[in-house]
C-alpha cells in the first residue's frame, strides 16, 4: 500500500510541477480547488473506512454471506453519493470560490479546469471503493499494484495534454485534469475484470441488509465523515488565511499541500492497511493482537516521519527549486518544507489514531480527536503564527499545530487501550 500511496500522491505531485511551469496564476488556480477536492475525498474515505471495518468484522466473526451483501451495497451507494456531490459542487462553483478568495481572473482559469476535475475526482471515488472491498478481504497488493498502474498512466499523459506533442496544441491547466480522468477510468476497467472473477459481492437480499446495516455503517461512517471533512473545511479556512499574504504564497502553499500527502505515504498506507487487520482482530475478539499492532504502528510512524522529516528541512532549497521556476514561490516553498515536514511525526500519530478509533468501535472519540487537532491546535497556532510572522510564521504556527495534536493523540490513545475489552456481538442472523 505505500508503494501505491507513493505512485498515487507522486502523479499528483508532478501534476502541480507541470502546472507550475505554466505559470504562477495556473498553479494559484489549481490551489484553490485543493480544498474541495479534498472534500470529496473527504466522503469517499470516510465511506471507504466503514467500508472496511464493517466487511472485515463480518469475515471475522465468519458472516462471509453478510460481507457480501454489504460489499454490493457500498459501491452502489458509494457512486450514487459522490456522483450527486460532484454535481453540487459544479453547480455552486462561483461562490465557493468567490467566497475562497479567488479573484476573477483567477475563476477564469478555474472554470474549464473544474469540470474535467470533478469527473476525475468521482472516478477516483468509485476505484477507491473497489479498492476498500479489496482491503476488507486481506488483498492490499491489487490496490497497491492497480494505484502505481493508474500513476504512471497519469504521468505519461500529464505533458501531452497539458503542453501538446508536435503540432498538436495542449489543453493547459485542464489537461491536467483530463490525464488524471483517463488513468482512472484505466484503473476501473481492470479492477471491474477482477471483481468480475471474486465471490465477493451478491444480488440477493440487498434491500433487508441495507435495513439491518444502515444504523451501523450509519454509525461508523457518520462520524468518519465528518472526521474526513474537518481536514478540507480547514483546508479552505487555512487557504483563505494564505490568500491574505499574496498569489506566490498560495502558489507555494498549494505545492507544500500536495508534497505533504506525498511525505505522508506510510502514514496514509497504514490508514488504508491497518483497519481491516483491527477490523478483524476486533470482530474475533483478538485484544493482545491489537495491542501489539498499536505500539508497532506508532513506531514505525515516529521513525520514519520525522527522519524523512529532518532530511527534507535540510535539502528544502534543492527540494523547491525542482518543484517550482518561480523564485519568489521557491523561497516561500522552502520556508514551509523546512518548519513543517519535521511535525508530520505528531501528524501521523494523530492520524495513525483516530483511523484505529474507527476500525476498533470508536468514531465519535476519532472524530472529537480530529475536530481538536484541526480546529483547537493546527487553526488557531496558524492563524497566530501569519499575525505575528507572514508566512514564516504561519509555517511555525502550523508546525507547532501538530506537535500539540500528536501529544493530545498520544494521550487519547494510552486510554483507549487501557480501557475494559469489549467483545463485539456479531452473530451471523438471517436474512428473510
Amino acid at each position: 500500500m505505500a508503494i501505491g500511496v507513493l505512485a498515487l500522491l507522486g502523479f499528483q505531485l508532478v501534476d502541480s510541477a507541470f502546472i507550475a511551469r505554466l505559470g504562477t496564476a495556473p498553479l494559484a488556480a489549481q490551489s484553490f480547488t485543493f480544498p474541495l477536492s479534498f472534500l470529496v475525498i473527504g466522503i469517499q474515505v470516510g465511506m471507504g473506512i466503514a467500508i472496511a471495518a464493517l466487511i472485515s468484522r463480518a469475515l471475522g466473526a465468519g458472516e462471509s454471506a453478510r460481507a457480501r451483501r454489504l460489499g454490493s451495497l457500498v459501491l452502489l451507494v458509494g457512486t450514487v453519493t459522490i456522483a450527486l456531490l460532484v454535481l453540487l459542487l459544479w453547480a455552486l462553483q462561483t461562490p465557493i470560490f468567490t467566497l475562497l478568495g479567488a479573484e476573477a481572473s483567477t475563476r477564469e482559469l478555474i472554470r474549464p479546469y473544474w469540470a474535467p476535475q470533478l469527473l476525475a475526482a468521482w472516478l477516483g471515488a468509485v476505484l477507491y471503493f473497489g479498492y476498500s472491498l479489496f482491503r476488507a478481504h486481506g488483498d492490499t497488493w491489487l490496490p497497491g499494484k492497480m494505484m502505481v498502474i493508474t500513476s504512471l498512466v497519469n504521468m505519461v499523459l500529464d505533458p501531452v495534454l497539458i503542453f501538446g506533442i508536435g503540432p498538436w496544441a495542449g489543453l493547459g491547466l485542464p489537461g491536467a485534469a483530463w490525464a488524471t480522468s483517463i488513468a482512472f477510468a484505466t484503473g476501473l476497467l481492470v479492477l471491474s475484470r477482477r471483481l468480475g472473477g471474486m465471490d465477493w459481492l451478491a444480488a440477493e437480499g440487498l434491500l433487508a441488509e441495507l435495513r439491518r446495516s444502515l444504523v451501523p455503517f450509519a454509525g461508523i461512517a457518520g462520524p468518519a465523515m465528518i472526521s474526513q471533512l474537518m481536514p478540507p473545511l480547514a483546508a479552505m479556512l487555512a487557504i483563505s488565511v494564505v490568500a491574505s499574504l499574496g498569489e506566490a504564497q498560495v502558489a507555494a502553499w498549494g505545492l507544500a499541500s500536495r508534497l505533504e500527502t506525498l511525505s505522508l505515504m506510510v502514514v496514509l498506507a497504514m490508514t488504508m492497511s491497518l483497519p481491516p487487520w483491527l477490523g478483524r482482530c476486533y470482530g474475533s475478539g483478538d485484544w493482545d493482537q491489537i495491542h501489539r499492532l498499536m505500539r508497532l504502528a506508532l513506531k514505525v510512524v515516529v521513525v520514519w516521519q520525522l527522519s524523512l522529516g529532518i532530511l527534507m528541512a535540510l535539502a528544502s532549497p534543492w527540494v523547491a527549486l525542482v518543484l517550482s521556476g518561480n523564485p519568489e514561490v521557491r523561497g516561500d516553498l522552502a520556508t514551509l518544507i523546512r518548519f513543517l515536514l519535521p511535525s508530520y511525526a505528531a501528524l501521523g500519530v494523530c492520524m495513525i489514531v483516530v483511523s484505529a478509533g474507527n476500525a476498533l468501535g470508536w468514531p465519535l472519540r476519532a472524530m472529537l480527536m480530529s475536530a481538536a487537532r484541526l480546529f483547537i491546535f493546527y487553526l488557531p497556532c496558524l492563524w497566530v503564527g501569519s499575525w505575528l510572522g507572514d508566512l514564516r510564521g504561519l509555517a511555525m504556527g502550523a508546525a507547532l499545530g501538530n506537535l500539540l495534536a500528536g501529544l493530545a493523540a498520544w494521550q487519547v490513545l494510552r486510554r483507549i487501550l487501557a480501557a475494559p475489552r469489549r467483545q463485539p456481538v456479531t452473530m451471523e442472523r438471517p436474512i428473510n
